[in-house]
């Protein structure tokens, strides 16, 4: 039996994707997106990347502050290379279509200058606060938005995976995102 990846880092990434854009929206391009979880497991590391996703994002283009953002995706669309791994992992979400969410709550600037987002990431019915770094740069009318977030999917009610006894996936997951879109 193949172990699932943790869909929670995934949602993670997308909750990197507090872009900022236009007071109007950023349009993403998602050939040039990529919202990947990587996950240990007992033996071999594996990855997923998240194919389709629905965003929603405003914000001051001038400051590039975001304002809001909305991200939403099903984890059917997280897609590790392996078809038994991503079967087991929508059996181990417990749902027919199990869906992924963020909402943006605020964003701020440390002592050091690096930027910081919060918002609620909801998984397996489950909503947490997260809270993460990331890098905003403009070029021309494309902005991209990119950084790397940690979580620990059991913080969202879900069980630790084992397969054959012996095998295990870390709870601890890692999603890292590049988020690239046009200013409309």
């Amino acid at each position: 039996m193949k172990t699932p990846t943790n869909l929670a880092a995934l949602s993670l990434t997308l909750l990197c994707l507090a872009v900022p854009v236009t007071a109007a929206t950023l349009e993403v391009d998602k050939t040039r997106s990529k919202i990947e979880v990587a996950a240990k497991a007992t033996g071999h590391d594996f990855s997923g990347i998240l194919k389709e996703y629905t965003v929603k994002a405003t914000g001051d283009l001038a400051k590039l502050k975001p304002e809001s953002l909305e991200l939403n995706w099903n984890f059917s669309n997280l897609k590790t290379a392996d078809d038994g791994r991503d079967t087991e992992m929508l059996k181990w979400l417990g749902a027919a279509t199990p869906m992924g969410s963020f909402k943006f709550i605020k964003f701020w600037t440390d002592k050091a200058g690096v930027d910081h987002a919060a918002g609620t990431l909801t998984i397996h019915g489950v909503g947490k606060t997260v809270y993460f770094p990331f890098k905003v740069k403009k070029d021309g009318e494309w902005v991209t938005a990119s950084g790397t977030a940690e979580l620990d999917y059991k913080d969202f009610g879900l069980p630790v995976v084992r397969a054959m006894l012996v095998m295990t996936v870390d709870p601890k997951l890692v999603v890292t995102f590049q988020v690239v879109g046009k200013v409309k």
